[in-house]
C-alpha cells in the first residue's frame, strides 16, 4: 500500500512545472543510537544543495515555478512505523522535502509514477534497478559521489549512454535541467553540469555534447579522458550524483 503525505511546513510546488526528484529515505537519514531525530545520511548534502538552488531561483523571481520538488521515499517497514520521526527529522535539519511517500519494496515505483518523479536516487542497487525498469531515470548514490557540504549542485553525466538512452520520460528531465541551469549565468551558478567519457576522440565527444545541446542541456565542463585515469577528475568535480553509463567506473 502506498501513502503520500504532503509536508505542510514546505511550499508545495506545481508538479507539472517543477523538476521532481525522488530520493530514498535511507540515503538521506541514517539510524542513530539515540535521540529523537535520525542522523544525516549520504544524500544529506544533496538535499542542502537542492534547497540552495531553489532559494536562489525564488530570490531572483518570486513567481518562479521551475524548482526542484523533493519526494522522500520510505520502503523499510520499521521506518514506515516511525513516519513522525522521519518528518520531524527533516524539519529539524531544515530540509526542503515537499512530500513523504511510505510504501513497500514491491510497490514504491507506483509512488514515483503517481508523483511524476523524473529522477530517482537511492543507495540501494535493487531499488535503482526496479525504478529504471519502469522507465524512471535513476542513479545510485554513494558510488563515486560526494556528500561534503556545498551550496552548488554538481551533476555528472557519464559515457555514451547519456545520449543513447533518451526516452520521452527522460527527455523532460534533461530539458528541464537545462532550462533550470539557464536561469543562471556562466559564473557563480548554483548548478554545475559536467560531461565525461572514458574513451573516444574529439569528434565522437563533440557529437555527444551536440546531442545534449539538442535536448536543451549545455555542459559547464566537458572531459574526454581517452583512457586516462578518472580519479583525479572525479576528485575535482566531486559530483552529488552521476547519470549515464557507469560500467567503466571502478
Amino acid at each position: 500500500m502506498v501513502s503520500t503525505i504532503a509536508n505542510v511546513d514546505v511550499m508545495q510546488k506545481d508538479a507539472d512545472k517543477a523538476l521532481v526528484v525522488a530520493i530514498s529515505c535511507s540515503a538521506v537519514l541514517e539510524d542513530a543510537d539515540d535521540g529523537d531525530v535520525y542522523a544525516a545520511g549520504a544524500a544529506f548534502a544533496l538535499l542542502q544543495a537542492l534547497k540552495s538552488v531553489n532559494r536562489q531561483l525564488v530570490a531572483a523571481n518570486p513567481d518562479e515555478s521551475l524548482l526542484f520538488d523533493v519526494l522522500l521515499v520510505t520502503t523499510d517497514e520499521r521506518r514506515r512505523r516511525q513516519s513522525a520521526r522521519i518528518v520531524s527529522s527533516t524539519k529539524h535539519y531544515g530540509l526542503e522535502v515537499s512530500r513523504f511517500c511510505f510504501s513497500g519494496q514491491e510497490d514504491f515505483v507506483e509512488c514515483l509514477l503517481e508523483n511524476q518523479a523524473q529522477l530517482f536516487l537511492s543507495t540501494e542497487p535493487e531499488e535503482v534497478a526496479l525504478a529504471s525498469q519502469r522507465g524512471v531515470l535513476s542513479a545510485l548514490l554513494g558510488h563515486q559521489t560526494w556528500s561534503s557540504p556545498s551550496e552548488q549542485l554538481r551533476v555528472l553525466l557519464c559515457g555514451d549512454d547519456v545520449v543513447a538512452t533518451f526516452t520521452p520520460a527522460t527527455q523532460r528531465f534533461w530539458s528541464q535541467l537545462g532550462a533550470l541551469r539557464g536561469r543562471f549565468g556562466v559564473l557563480d551558478s548554483p548548478v554545475s553540469v559536467s560531461v565525461m567519457t572514458a574513451h573516444g576522440g574529439r569528434q565522437h565527444f563533440g557529437a555527444i555534447l551536440a546531442g545534449l545541446r539538442s535536448r536543451g542541456l549545455k555542459a559547464d565542463e566537458a572531459h574526454c579522458l581517452a583512457g586516462a585515469p578518472r580519479g583525479p577528475i572525479l576528485e575535482v568535480l566531486r559530483p552529488h550524483f552521476l547519470l549515464g553509463d557507469l560500467a567503466w567506473l571502478p
